[in-house]
């Protein structure tokens, strides 16, 4: 796929740039054709080319040749180092929360399931295989009931939840009924039940929070009601679960509650849950809830369903004393209750709680009770305090706390509070403005260069370096999702605008391997990110770590200054990585460009690599 494409007088040859463009068309419009069975191998592929070659479209408004100093062409006669793959046993290698480096630390309060990173000289600096017979996820709405066997070949849940309908073996994919363990009449009608409550039906409640998530099928059936969660669970005994959550193209990280803050912002879940988590919610003097409280909206919900609800009739079916239950029930209660939390609900094993407008709603709480820390959302390998995060202040005892949210859809490009108020510096409502018609401007020429974005085929997305959530924005639809991760040591800490426009993200620095299973991303988007991070760490580390979460025949975007990009393309020439380099929207001489690549298919085989 690669070509050369600059004139040797730096003049642009119109022949040369039609092919490019028509190949790099046909390219992508040709792999979508290959991949839209949702098994993604290579069979149909001369059909393919001979039934859609035909349907590509030039697009004389790109040029695809370059006209710059450190342009891409200039060191293309060095070979690039060839990057190996892994040995086979690293598969399902999940770096900062390797199972083997896990039991070697403290098991109480979970600190050996939190993230624990290799040190330098740990580091793999191999592409991680996909296993035998992997193939492309089902699209959307499919996935969220079938997963292929061989993309995570893991049986052991279908024994150890069999009689709770969480997943189930037939032939060569699991089938998932959309049963939990506390819902094994099936997620719809648990669903139902919390709707009664809590307002998903008119868009008030937009983001929500899965603690403990098993196979994420509450936010698998949330996804209907246009309700997006953010699952997390432990990779622990119950192998991948959190990998089975994203084949299924449902929102999750590996992740728990354990010593540490949650990698999210302070007020950006509209609603918490816990079905039967197994989180000790009353211990500690209720750090967990106060963690909770932390990443609840004001007037956000929190539902708690199984163990010790209602315990009085079901502690016998738990196997568990009554004595131990009730004083868990009342723990609970105290905190909630130090919480200024209003129990809404509670009938069978479900509780459901709502947080407060602000803090003139609960004039009880007292003052030594709150976190000194100003700064709420400074949270990145921070130790959990016990303590109460402090409502942002209000002019009148009605006013919303942090400003309050339109309505989804309508929120999504409302200026978000966070934005209104002047908490970000340098951010204000017309800087906002400008950032999202820039955005739309840039996905629209995206669409262009790749035609399978905003398909269907590209269910799990990636903003490595999100800004604002422009570019998740703009692409918002049904048929997709997007990570927007803001890395730590970003200029201006945004997950809290992007959250308020019903979006979901993550805090991570990039130094080190995101929390996720391999394979788990089907379009990776980088913008300004390896400037970002020059001189700050390897940056054959971050592509390494970006092939590992990229699902083969996934795509990657890395938008960044041309230099940028031609020291990341000779790395990529090693990593099996189709590439091609493309102008900016507005011209040659914008020295911002754009690396496009698609990664190889290839497996293991035996204690060998192919490729495909």
């Amino acid at each position: 796929m690669a070509l050369k494409i600059n004139s040797a007088d730096g003049r642009t040859r119109s022949s040369i740039q039609i092919f490019i463009v028509v190949g790099l068309c046909c390219f992508f419009y040709i792999l979508g054709a290959w991949q839209r069975s949702g098994f993604g191998k290579a069979d149909n592929l001369a059909m393919a080319i001979t039934k859609n070659a035909g349907d590509c479209n030039i697009m004389p408004s790109l040029d695809f040749e370059t006209h710059h100093g450190g342009e891409v062409g200039a060191d293309s006669d060095s070979k690039p180092k060839v990057i190996e793959p892994c040995h086979p046993r690293y598969t399902d290698y999940t770096p900062c929360q390797d199972q083997r480096r896990a039991m070697t630390f403290r098991r109480e309060n979970m600190i050996y399931r939190e993230r624990h990173c290799p040190r330098e000289e740990e580091k793999l600096h191999c592409l991680i295989p996909a296993p035998k017979g992997y193939v492309t996820p089902f699209p959307w709405p499919k996935s969220r009931d079938y997963v292929p066997f061989a993309n995570a070949p893991y049986k052991s849940l279908t024994v150890e939840k069999a009689i709770q309908n969480w997943v189930q073996y037939e032939g060569n994919v699991f089938r998932f009924p959309g049963g939990g363990t506390q819902f094994p009449q099936g997620a719809d009608k648990y669903i139902d039940q919390l709707a009664s409550v809590i307002p998903m039906a008119n868009g008030t409640v937009r983001t929500a929070l899965d603690t403990g998530c098993g196979v994420a099928s509450w936010g698998a059936y949330l996804w209907s009601r246009n309700v997006i969660a953010m699952s997390f669970a432990p990779r622990d005994s119950h192998e991948a679960q959190v990998q089975f959550a994203l084949e299924r193209g449902v929102p999750a990280v590996i992740g728990v509650l354990g010593t540490v803050k949650l990698p999210y912002p302070s007020r950006a879940f509209d609603m918490a849950h816990c079905s039967r988590c197994l989180i000790p919610w009353g211990a500690n003097g209720g750090i967990y809830m106060k963690e909770v409280d932390r990443v609840l909206r004001p007037g956000g919900y929190w539902v708690l369903s199984g163990p010790p609800i209602h315990w009085k009739t079901n502690y016998k079916a738990w196997q568990r004393p009554k004595e131990e239950l009730q004083e868990e029930q009342r723990n609970i209660e105290k905190v909630a209750k130090l919480l200024c939390w209003e129990k809404k609900y509670e009938k069978g094993e479900i509780a459901i709680w709502q947080k407060r407008m602000n803090a003139d709603s609960c004039p009880h709480r007292q003052d030594h009770a709150f976190c000194k820390s100003l700064d709420t959302d400074d949270v990145w390998y921070k130790k959990m305090e016990d303590c109460i995060t402090r409502y942002p202040d209000v002019s009148s005892s009605n006013e919303v706390a942090g400003g309050e949210l339109k309505t989804f859809p309508e929120r999504l490009y409302a200026v978000p509070p966070r934005v209104s108020s002047g908490s970000i510096p340098g951010i204000s409502a017309e800087v906002y403005q400008e950032d999202n018609k820039l955005w739309r401007k840039h996905v629209h020429a995206y669409k262009k260069i790749n035609k399978l974005i905003g398909s269907g085929r590209y269910r799990n997305i990636m903003d490595v370096n999100a800004g604002l959530g422009g570019f998740a924005a703009a692409l918002e639809s049904p048929k997709l999702w997007v990570m927007n991760v803001v890395p730590t040591i970003a200029e201006k800490n945004t997950l809290g605008v992007i959250y308020e426009r019903g979006l979901i993200g993550i805090y991570h620095d990039w130094c080190e391997a995101f929390s996720t299973y391999p394979r788990t991303y089907d379009l990776i988007h980088a913008n300004g990110l390896f400037s970002l991070y020059n001189e700050k760490c390897n940056i054959e580390d971050i592509l390494l770590e970006m092939d590992r979460i990229l699902r083969p025949e996934g795509a990657v975007i890395i938008r960044d200054e041309v230099d940028v990009l031609a020291k990341l393309r000779k790395v990529v020439g090693g990593m099996r990585w189709d590439t091609k380099m493309v102008d900016h929207e507005d011209g040659p001489l914008v020295p911002e460009k754009i690396l496009i690549a698609v990664k190889q298919y290839w497996v293991v085989d035996g204690n060998s690599t192919f490729t495909q």
